[in-house]
């Protein structure tokens, strides 16, 4: 996901097609990317930000949990060595805790705890904006971070039951508590269906994410 503000280019998490997601949007800056957790799926794009790095002659800066910087040193130990090669992608890392505000530029960021079953994932909110994926479970505490939101974004995974992702109903029914004027559902499988024959069934408040969607806050 790509958060274009005043002053800043924000990318939350990088997978698998980060490289032709980019390149698909015509993408020309970037200031940091955002992670919510570390499954491959999130971070595996990490390598594909050198570009900027090159034509940009800038470091990214990237925010994450202990935990998940863990997993990207593991993941991606060359960037992290003491013996540097060129051409290696240029991060800063940020430490981020979930419930303490953060800072990008002029933009105040709210990260957030869900549980992906045991797994906690981060989420964020941007001013009257919100992401959630892989999340089957959300504390109270982060409800409260949450509420009052005006644009929800939300995974869906499918409508059978599953132990770590929100399926159709409890997504519709968490967004209806949030109160968001509009919630578009995202991390959905082929289990859920068909976009136009989903998207019938729907409130009007509710709708399917879909690559390349813009939103204008």
């Amino acid at each position: 996901m790509l958060i274009e503000t005043d002053d800043k280019t924000i990318v939350v998490d990088s997978g698998p097609d980060f490289r032709y997601q980019l390149l698909r949007e015509k993408v020309k800056d970037l200031d940091a990317v955002l992670f919510t957790h570390e499954h491959k799926d999130h971070i595996a794009g990490l390598d594909d930000i050198r570009p900027f790095n090159y034509l940009l002659h800038k470091v990214i800066d990237v925010y994450a949990t202990e935990r998940v910087q863990t997993a990207l040193k593991r993941e991606f130990y060359y960037i992290f060595a003491e013996t540097k090669y060129h051409g290696l992608p240029q991060i800063n890392l940020h430490t981020i805790n979930n419930g303490e505000e953060f800072k990008i530029g002029e933009n105040t960021i709210i990260p957030f705890e869900v549980m992906h079953h045991l797994l906690p994932i981060t989420g964020y909110r941007i001013g009257d904006f919100t992401y959630i994926t892989d999340a089957k479970t959300i504390p109270e505490a982060s409800f409260e971070k949450i509420k009052g939101t005006k644009i929800l974004v939300l995974n869906a995974l499918q409508h059978e039951p599953h132990i770590s992702h929100f399926t159709l109903n409890e997504a519709m029914e968490f967004s209806q508590k949030v109160g968001a004027e509009i919630t578009y559902l995202t991390h959905i499988s082929h289990n859920l269906g068909l976009h136009e024959s989903v998207e019938k069934h729907l409130p009007s408040n509710i709708r399917l994410a879909y690559d390349g969607l813009k939103i204008e806050l």
